[in-house]
């Protein structure tokens, strides 16, 4: 059965030096079968999927280590490991969706050997390891997890709907059924609320808008396809003959007409017309595999600097460059038609962030200021670390604010951030 990690945690980068182990030849063997590479002094680098790079690291971890490594006791090892694991800043609603929608994937991607703490508020996630021997795994989980929760965040969009309340508690064994992953809140102080908030992917709230506007109805055609999709049944060969000849549109689950049918150049994905025309004034991208065409516009405040400059100190890990010194400065002002609370102010920031002056580094460097002039490395919304609303915040571009301290002080060493953060711009349409 194929790993479940590698769907969330598609690439890693695994170093091993092997000044860390007692017997170096034992080493280089079992390196050998997996074709890693030479890299700097006596490290050697593997990048594969995680299940691949986890039987590398269980394997090696049965060799004896050197004598720097055995000194330290058992306990010292665990409590420094758990002091580097730190928790995760989340949002509240988008923690409560996932909690409520994506339970089984959310426990899935954290792993059997790892426990996974949510606060109250909801607005922090912790990890902690289960067993000892799975002290390295607690990182590994807390970055599937943000992998995981990235993906969510992204597409998921709130909307308030002028609907008597009543009708969704009447009706919700019939909604869970057609629409299973959408969530629906209304104000529980008002038994008979006229305003309806439903939060889900920008696909599934186009979808319950057309039900909507059928009078609350959904064809026996749309319930069926709806069905599948929700429990991934397959159809007969019969039904898939009857499919291929009536083609759905993945938005409104009815058939697609030929006279209104558009195909995506690139993935071949096809919609009706006006249902993508519709999705393409949200987001330009494929609302089945999120491809993006065109040039995406991001909703950070336009009167913002991004500048940079070079020093001559290095970043651990990468000790023959100098160092990118990145400074954004984004002013106060009032929020614009595509920000959540239109005329009200938000508070500005100023952050700096650092990158290796390598070819590398300067290849990022490019892609982040293509991305900034695309207004994408910021938003508005609510702070992760202090809750506050309205304030300017990061993007879900990752960057590295600090020059040491490793990952989870968002520093270096990070021998793949700038493969990591390539991939993250990739998704925004940035190359």
């Amino acid at each position: 059965m194929a790993n479940p990690y590698n769907k969330i945690f598609s690439s890693v980068t695994l170093t091993v030096d092997l000044m860390k182990f007692q017997h170096h030849e034992s080493v280089v063997h079992k390196l050998n079968s997996y074709g890693l590479k030479k890299a700097k002094g006596f490290c050697y680098e593997f990048r594969g999927s995680f299940e691949d790079a986890e039987e590398v690291f269980l394997k090696l971890s049965a060799l004896k280590r050197s004598d720097d490594l055995e000194h330290v006791s058992r306990d010292t090892q665990d409590h420094s490991f758990l002091a580097h694991t730190e928790p995760v800043q989340v949002t509240k609603r988008v923690m409560d969706y996932i909690i409520m929608k994506y339970s089984e994937e959310l426990h899935r991607s954290v792993g059997s050997d790892v426990s996974m703490d949510v606060n109250e508020d909801k607005t922090e996630v912790r990890f902690l390891p289960r067993y000892t021997v799975s002290q390295t795994r607690s990182l590994f989980a807390r970055e599937r997890f943000i992998t995981f929760y990235q993906n969510i965040a992204t597409d998921l969009k709130e909307r308030e709907y002028d609907i008597d309340s009543m009708f969704i508690s009447t009706n919700q064994k019939y909604l869970e059924r057609e629409f299973p992953k959408l969530l629906f809140r209304s104000d529980s102080g008002r038994p008979r609320s006229r305003r309806v908030s439903v939060i889900g992917s920008y696909a599934d709230l186009l979808r319950f808008g057309e039900f909507l506007k059928n009078g609350g109805t959904i064809s026996h055609y749309q319930r069926q396809q709806s069905q599948r999709t929700a429990n991934g049944d397959f159809v007969s060969s019969a039904t898939q003959k009857l499919q291929k000849e009536e083609e759905t549109c993945p938005i409104c689950l009815d058939t697609i007409k030929e006279t209104e049918k558009k195909t995506l150049p690139q993935c071949k994905h096809s919609f009706c017309r006006d249902c993508l025309e519709k999705a393409f004034e949200s987001k330009p991208s494929c609302p089945v595999c999120g491809r993006i065409y065109g040039s995406l516009k991001g909703t950070q405040p336009e009167n913002g600097t991004m500048e940079y400059s070079t020093v001559k100190a290095p970043l651990p890990g990468y000790e023959k460059y100098g160092s990118i010194v990145i400074r954004y400065e984004i002013p106060s002002g009032i929020q614009g038609e595509e920000h959540p609370n239109p005329g009200q102010s938000y508070s500005g920031t100023s952050r700096v962030a650092f990158l290796p002056d390598s070819s590398e580094g300067r290849k990022v460097l490019h892609l982040l200021q293509k991305a900034f002039d695309q207004r994408l490395i910021f938003t508005i919304g609510q702070s992760s670390t202090s809750g506050r609303s309205n304030v300017v915040t990061w993007n879900d571009i990752h960057h590295k604010t600090s020059r040491d301290g490793g990952p989870t002080k968002y520093g270096y060493p990070d021998p793949d951030y700038l493969y990591r953060v390539q991939e993250e711009l990739k998704a925004k349409g940035i190359y």
